[in-house]
């Protein structure tokens, strides 16, 4: 089977991998001249399955606006008229029920867990290396409030098979020995012992190159224009090099999947939610990160990757703007040394920001569409490392012989039918 991937990120490149690791003919389509170079390219760099949870639930709405009047806020909302915005936001408030809730989680902790498996999988096999920990998550809380609201995720999590530990200022501290310095600050955490940590795209750049060597061939500086439509099929895609056929497509294009699957009349509730990160060198290793911190209070990822610290969090909506605005900097360093003084000096730190693709509730896209040879694979939000590997092979599976290791229920379209 000859299989056209639009998008190189990491959803895209693992997916090419696992398709030609199963046999299939692939040929890969990004603008960029090298895998995982937009959103994929500087992400907080975790692979949380245990943290895996829609951003709509129960309360969120109220939480929303006191996130918005914070003074390192989570969440900024810049006004805009676009129609598809505002539907995807009233979508979202829909799935704001305790009901929608436990649905939505239980389907993102499938396949992140499944995703997680995955990839110690493929880096038991290839030997593949990408500043990788093993030390799991430590989800930190400043108000008891916050500490008490871990009950419904603990069921979810106890429901699927997820380990978990909830600790006291003296239990996080046998995990994170750095944070006893700014100990007072934080009432106890969640721990996620099976979660990990990477760089994303470290990975990507190796995979793509095991990926070249299976036979994929990717096409890098190609803009694609269109999908060429033939009554219920898709029979092709233009770009600026021509006209590309295949036996199926997979569009993996994150953020602007959207853009080019509307006019061939296929409707995804994927709106671009910006994400910003830092990165700088550790320069005292014994007060940095043991693995992957989150600041529940400020939505903030503070993660070691080698030896350097990564933190990347904020939730910005402002269409598919890639402006880089110091406020949301000023946050970053904030939660960096306000957790870890003495780590390293944020004023060394790079600054990047990249579009997440969010759907509304949370689930990402991934499957065939109603129209014939057109699969999607999109939407993953936050969480496109944790669930890059899972998907890869699920679709490689699912689009090869049809038997999958998980249950693909709600995953796909046609969820939102």
């Amino acid at each position: 089977m000859k299989v056209l991937i639009l998008g190189s990120g990491v959803i895209g490149t693992t997916a090419a991998y696992y398709l030609a690791r199963g046999g299939h003919e692939v040929t890969v389509v990004d603008r960029q001249p090298g895998p995982a170079l937009e959103t994929s390219f500087a992400n907080a760099g975790e692979v949380s399955p245990g943290y895996s949870a829609p951003w709509a639930g129960p309360g969120v709405p109220v939480k929303a606006i006191n996130w918005m009047l914070m003074n390192h806020s989570p969440l900024v909302i810049w006004p805009m008229l676009e129609w598809a915005m505002w539907r995807w936001g009233l979508a979202m408030l829909r799935n704001c029920t305790a009901a929608r809730y436990k649905v939505n989680k239980a389907r993102m902790v499938r396949l992140a867990e499944y995703s997680r498996d995955c990839l110690r999988t493929l880096r038991n096999d290839t030997g593949i290396t990408y500043d990788e920990r093993s030390q799991g998550t430590l989800q930190l809380f400043r108000t008891q409030k916050q500490l008490d609201a871990t009950g419904k995720d603990i069921e979810i999590l106890k429901e699927y098979g997820v380990p978990w530990q909830l600790l006291d200022r003296d239990g996080y501290l046998q995990y994170e020995p750095a944070l006893a310095l700014v100990k007072e600050k934080f009432v106890g955490a969640l721990r996620l012992p099976g979660d990990e940590t990477g760089d994303c795209f470290i990975f990507s750049q190796k995979l793509a190159k095991m990926a070249e060597a299976l036979g994929v061939k990717f096409r890098w500086g190609v803009n694609i224009r269109s999908l060429v439509r033939e009554g219920n099929r898709i029979s092709g895609v233009q770009t600026d090099a021509g006209a590309l056929q295949a036996d199926r497509y997979l569009v993996a294009l994150g953020s602007y999947s959207p853009l080019l699957l509307e006019p061939a009349g296929i409707d995804l509730p994927v709106v671009p939610v910006k994400g910003y990160s830092i990165t700088l060198p550790i320069d005292d290793a014994a007060h940095a990160p043991e693995s992957t911190i989150m600041d529940e209070t400020h939505k903030v990822a503070v993660t070691r990757l080698g030896d350097r610290i990564r933190a990347g969090g904020t939730a910005e909506l402002a269409g598919y703007s890639l402006k880089l605005r110091e406020p949301r900097r000023d946050t970053l360093n904030h939660v960096v040394t306000d957790l870890f003084p003495r780590a390293g000096d944020v004023a060394k730190a790079s600054f990047w920001a990249g579009l997440r693709p969010m759907t509304p509730d949370g689930t990402p896209v991934v499957g065939p569409t109603p129209l014939g040879g057109l699969w999607l694979a999109t939407g993953h939000g936050t969480l496109g490392w944790t669930m890059a590997a899972g998907t890869g092979q699920l679709l490689a599976d699912w689009m090869g012989t049809g038997k999958t290791a998980i249950e693909t229920d709600g995953l796909s379209l046609s969820r939102y039918s």
